[in-house]
């Protein structure tokens, strides 16, 4: 087990991994199902952000065409965080900025009212990412954060 200590190479692994994934025209989920994960969890994995289990970053490598080294290097414990200082310029990444500095002040209170002083893990962590219809017309986005809650603890 080894860990990064600059999100460097994996940043550029990314890179590369997306490329493939375009140029072989493959879903994400067709990924994850090589990965024998999570979509979720194996696209943060591909994207840098998770290290993936030796078997998943073999099949996941051999799926991308990536080499033994890429293959390693998905193994590895990443540096963690994707967005560098500042507001996010994406849109999609800037709504997520936006709702929480709409609702995060709710989402603690209510955090906190039910739980009480402490945490949501985002190792601990599952997502979920679902398209659904809208009954006025169009579709919604259902996405599902379930983090374990770590009291803080008195020491």
């Amino acid at each position: 087990m080894h860990a990064q200590f600059d999100p460097t190479a994996r940043r550029q692994l990314a890179i590369t991994a997306v490329e493939a994934k375009i140029r072989k025209d493959l879903a994400w989920q067709q990924i994850a199902d090589a990965s024998g994960l999570s979509v979720a969890f194996t696209t943060a994995a591909v994207l840098g952000q998770h290290a993936l289990p030796e078997k998943s970053a073999q099949a996941v490598a051999q799926l991308l065409d990536l080499d033994e080294d890429a293959a390693t290097l998905l193994q590895t414990i990443p540096t963690r965080g994707s967005i560098d200082g500042g507001i996010p310029t994406d849109p999609t990444i800037y709504r997520f900025y936006e709702m929480l500095q709409v609702y995060g002040t709710t989402l603690k209170a209510l955090v906190h009212e039910q739980f009480g002083d402490g945490i949501i893990s985002a190792i601990n962590f599952k997502l979920d990412v679902k398209k659904v219809a809208d009954p006025e017309g169009g579709e919604r986005a259902v996405i599902t954060l379930d983090g374990k809650y770590l009291p803080t603890k008195p020491f």
